[in-house]
């Protein structure tokens, strides 16, 4: 579980109300997997969702400063169980990079575990990984750097068959490769203008 002292008090009765939403909706078609990107759906993403996804009866299961243990955590403990989505949207790493500063080795072993377990629970599901979203104002800022490293790695972790790799990053940047505060105002997390980028 992510037992960050600023995390227990919500995270697992956050996960406990997702087990429930997920009994809920049991014809889920699409499912969103990931950290506190992910958990924004629900906030300032959610008239997209409104517009994009509630079609599908998709659920998102994003959780703010999961890293990839934690979204682990949360496969093995019935975040999925009784699904059995078309599609499955994964991405998360941003936070072993803030946190840690992890070597992109160890994120990319840690993003194919996930892959490992969902395809162990949902075999007929597809899976589609995003590259880690951009963060930092400017392309030479040191997360923005570590995440590019770790998107190189995570490309070669698609089969063409069951998981797809796609890295849409290029559409929150302008020419010169800056993240603008009129997409992600912390330079990480979208607004609802980013995630009517990411919806498209």
């Amino acid at each position: 579980m992510l037992n960050e002292a600023w995390a227990i008090d919500w995270w697992l009765p956050r996960h406990l109300q997702k087990l429930e939403e997920v009994k809920r909706t049991p014809d889920a078609q699409l499912v969103f997997i990931g950290d506190s990107i992910t958990q924004g759906w629900e906030k300032e993403g959610a008239p997209v969702w409104e517009r994009y996804y509630k079609q599908y009866k998709a659920v998102a299961l994003g959780f703010g400063g999961d890293r990839t243990e934690n979204v682990l955590w949360r496969l093995q403990h019935g975040e999925v169980d009784g699904l059995a989505p078309k599609v499955a949207v994964l991405m998360f790493g941003t936070n072993n990079t803030g946190h840690r500063q992890e070597d992109p080795v160890t994120v990319a072993a840690g993003v194919q575990r996930n892959i490992d377990e969902l395809r162990k629970r949902l075999p007929d599901t597809k899976i589609l990984l995003l590259a880690i979203f951009p963060r930092d104002a400017r392309p030479d800022g040191g997360a923005r750097r570590l995440n590019d490293k770790i998107n190189v790695l995570l490309s070669g972790l698609a089969d063409q068959q069951h998981v797809f790799y796609l890295d849409i990053n290029q559409a929150f940047l302008d020419a010169d490769g800056n993240l603008s505060k009129d997409i992600m105002p912390d330079f990480l997390h979208p607004n609802e203008k980013g995630y009517e980028i990411w919806a498209k």
